[in-house]
């Protein structure tokens, strides 16, 4: 079986932080020469290992609440109940596994989300769905599909450049965040969302898509923060690290205790346990990790861990974990945030 070097695993790491700026001091730590930087780069996205996308804040879309669904379905109705998903205009990721389904919805009202988890139930497609829907206009969702922290702890680096990447944020002073963007910004960020999909139409590797090069109207949306950078793992492609593969997704969700804390739990997590959500969902009654776990504990520095199911009963009660094997997902709608504006024509703007 392939396995990863030491300088592939490493710049891994380096990419999953989408931080250009500091490329040069991360490359000198890691200890790996410009020219095999770029060549693991190149390959990194030739063989499906990391995707870039481009992450809207959802308040200037006009689509304020996010809503979470963690659906399991029955066995004859799968195709009906993903279906219906993302034939929402709404739904940006949606991940279908054997057993499991995860979909993410930006969402213009925040009813949304539980009519739809409400449907699923009361047509009888699957088991009562969990669903999580908070407001995009605050730090309710502290981890978005953020990988850096697992990987750069797999390859055994320090610290981390950007973990943790989150989505949407704060309120903001500016008026044109919320949802009255003018039509040349609809246009510049409409580009930054369509640019993965375009570059690939267009013959070009998909190591090209960041943000090198990009013009001043598309680099202010990124300034701003109306719009993120992000580089994606997909752990049922990338092969394993020196025997350890942390091939197994895991959900964890549960309803906070009396006065728990979710940046408590995150510190837990991650400092103690060794464990470093990819998700990370904070509702007023209930609350969403997703992690990626192995065989094998995926930390390599010897150092005892925190076990995590007691650090969970600490902040959650009624707790429920949900786990697949990565390689049974499929990425029926794959970050399409470009889906959430008026369609462009050619075969970029389709799902």
């Amino acid at each position: 079986m392939r396995t990863l070097t030491d300088a592939e695993s490493r710049v891994i790491a380096v990419l999953l932080a989408a931080r250009p700026d500091r490329e040069r001091e991360r490359l000198h730590q890691i200890g790996v020469p410009r020219s095999t930087y770029h060549a693991v780069r190149r390959r990194s996205y030739d063989e499906g290992w990391l995707r870039d996308r481009y992450v809207p804040h959802p308040v200037p879309l006009g689509r304020p609440y996010v809503s979470f669904l963690l659906a399991r379905p029955y066995a004859d109705r799968y195709e009906e109940l993903t279906a219906r998903i993302a034939a929402d205009p709404g739904n940006v990721v949606l991940w279908a596994g054997t057993q499991l389904v995860l979909a993410v919805s930006f969402l213009a009202k925040p009813g949304d989300g539980p009519k739809l988890a409400k449907r699923i139930a009361d047509d009888h497609l699957g088991a009562p769905p969990i669903e999580v829907t908070v407001s995009a206009d605050g730090p309710y969702v502290p981890v978005y599909f953020d990988f850096e922290g697992l990987w750069g702890h797999l390859a055994g680096l320090e610290g981390t450049l950007a973990y943790p990447h989150g989505l949407g944020g704060g309120p903001t002073s500016d008026e044109e965040t919320r949802g009255t963007l003018s039509s040349h910004q609809t246009w510049a960020v409409g580009e930054l969302l369509r640019r993965p999909f375009a570059t690939t139409d267009q013959g070009r590797g998909g190591h090209l898509v960041g943000p090198f090069g990009l013009p001043f109207s598309q680099r202010k949306m990124l300034a701003r923060g109306w719009v993120t950078h992000r580089t994606i793992l997909d752990p049922a492609r990338v092969p394993p690290y020196k025997g350890k593969a942390a091939d197994q997704v895991v959900f964890v969700t549960g309803t906070p205790k009396a006065g728990a804390r979710a940046d408590g739990l995150f510190a837990t997590l991650s400092r103690e346990s060794r464990v470093f959500p990819f998700l990370f969902v904070v509702g007023s009654d209930r609350w969403l990790l997703g992690a990626l776990g192995g065989p094998a504990p995926v930390p390599v520095d010897g150092a005892p861990r925190r076990p995590v199911l007691p650090t969970l009963r600490d902040f959650l009660e009624g707790i429920e974990i949900l786990q697949e094997p990565a390689e049974g997902f499929r990425a029926l709608v794959d970050h399409r945030y470009d889906r959430l504006l008026e369609p462009a024509s050619g075969p970029a703007a389709k799902r």
